[in-house]
């Protein structure tokens, strides 16, 4: 019997185990990109090649998390999040020592399943262990650390690829996945066994479909969007995601439960998450080599580049829970897009002559309190309201479609930038910065596409909590505010 939140002992330290561990693979979302062009170099891969080192860690990380979510439903979660631990530091190992492209893609491939397992046990553990405003605190760090992570990767893989080698930021997670694998039995709650069955069918149609949409992005922008290969995946990805949202719709225990999706204010934080997090992976993958590329800094250089954003995201994190107590998701929400929005544009200004502080430190700063403000509101709404025994399920949809924004943004902003690369009017002196300025004006626009959705998400969720509040005790009318949801939720 799994205990209740109240009875949890070493709260601390599971909060910390999870943290750590959800750290870690977010890491390797990050990573990898001030070391792009030491990899680039080092292993001769192509423009397209280069992308897929990063796609097929967060493709496979999106497209098995619903699985992974599920696995720790029926198999009990603690033991699922240590196999998870297990596969990501085997994985991590088999990258440090690649001797080729195509093995780098590999094993970042099998990364992402053990990512997949990790990130959902994590956040069901997460909300298993704590309580009420405990959990909505929990949470908050949780989300913040999705954002230093990302940050704090640059710094780690600047660093490794400057002093030692890019396969240094990858085989430092072997000895933090060790010590994880060691602690986790110890401190971390078991939940029972759920009889139950895998969705293997929305599990395969979900993974495929994504990849072929996204590889149909990347072979459009460099073979044209006529290209007989091209069109043939892009059919191909409607029909596999056709087919998921058929089959989702039909199982007796689906791995995304189409229910979810029944609420303005989760359905608003999932597509809200994936266009945030299609525009901030171009930001990094692109900056990063401008930064080297065009000013010429150093990998280690071009990591502490990203400094005064990840002071800020955590400063920012630190003052949430208590913002959201006041003030409740929506506004640090609409908040945190529209200084993320500001920053990309003005960053989107970039040219051979900016100056470092004020075209590249001062935009960040702003895209930084963005991303601090923005994702623990994404997070605590895209779990809000669900029923406990949709909590790993919820917790799946929110990290697939923060891994699956990422494929599909990476994947588009790539393509536009290839495209800026070969019709660029011949001006700018150097193309990677014709091709950075483009993506991250796409960027932009994925910003822009965010706000708007996240504002008619709230005005109809407000619509339908007001009419359900006409109808209902008032005891309904409360439990709707999202950082209570998850609390009432376990009442019942």
């Amino acid at each position: 019997m799994t205990p209740t939140p109240s009875a949890v002992r070493h709260k601390g330290a599971i909060l910390t185990i999870i943290l750590v561990s959800y750290f870690m693979i977010l890491l390797d979302n990050s990573v990898i990109f001030t070391a792009l062009p030491s990899l680039e170099s080092d292993l001769g891969l192509s423009s397209a090649e280069l992308a897929w080192v990063q796609d097929a860690y967060t493709l496979v990380f999106g497209g098995f998390l619903l699985l992974g979510a599920r696995a720790g439903d029926i198999l009990g979660r603690r033991r699922v999040f240590v196999v998870g631990l297990v596969v990501f530091a085997v994985a991590s190992l088999l990258i440090s020592v690649a001797p080729t492209g195509w093995w780098v893609i590999a094993a970042r491939a099998l990364q992402g399943i053990g990512a997949a397992v990790v990130a959902p046990s994590a956040l069901s553990l997460l909300t298993a262990s704590f309580e009420g405003r405990e959990r909505s605190r929990a949470v908050a760090w949780y989300a913040a650390t999705a954002g230093i992570g990302a940050s704090a990767g640059m710094l780690i893989g600047g660093a490794a690829a400057s002093w030692f080698s890019w396969r240094a930021g990858f085989i430092i997670n072997v000895p933090i996945g060790l010590a994880m694998i060691l602690l986790a039995p110890r401190f971390l709650p078991e939940t029972p066994k759920a009889p139950g069955r895998f969705d293997v069918t929305g599990a395969v149609t979900s993974t495929l479909g994504v990849g072929a949409l996204v590889f149909a992005l990347l072979h459009g922008a460099e073979a044209g969007w006529a290209a007989a290969l091209t069109i043939v995946s892009g059919l191909l990805a409607v029909v596999l995601l056709v087919t998921f949202v058929i089959a989702e719709s039909r199982a007796a225990q689906p791995i995304m439960p189409l229910r979810l999706f029944r609420s303005w204010e989760r359905s608003g934080a999932y597509l809200v998450r994936l266009l945030y997090l299609g525009a901030m992976i171009g930001f990094f993958f692109f900056t990063t080599q401008y930064l080297q590329g065009v000013l010429g800094f150093t990998p280690l250089q071009a990591g502490m580049a990203f400094l005064p954003m990840t002071l800020v995201n955590f400063a920012v994190a630190l003052a949430i829970p208590r913002l959201v107590d006041r003030l409740g998701n929506v506004w640090p929400l609409l908040a945190g897009l529209l200084l993320t929005l500001g920053g990309m544009i003005w960053l989107a200004q970039l040219g051979p002559a900016t100056a470092y502080v004020s075209g590249i430190a001062f935009p960040m700063v702003l895209i930084g309190a963005g991303q601090g403000l923005a994702f623990a509101p994404m997070t605590s709404m895209g779990i809000a309201g669900a029923a406990p025994s949709d909590a790993g399920a919820a917790s799946g949809i929110v990290n697939t479609f923060h891994q699956v924004g990422m494929s599909l943004g990476l994947g588009i902003l790539v393509a536009v930038a290839t495209r800026a690369g070969t019709t660029g009017s011949g001006e700018a002196s150097d193309p990677l910065e014709q091709q950075v300025s483009a993506a991250l004006t796409a960027g932009s626009a994925l910003l822009a596409l965010a706000v708007l959705v996240a504002v008619v998400a709230s005005v109809a969720d407000h619509r339908s909590a007001h009419c359900g509040a006409s109808a209902a005790p008032p005891r309904a009318a409360v439990a709707l505010d999202s950082n209570e949801i998850p609390a009432l939720a376990n009442e019942h």
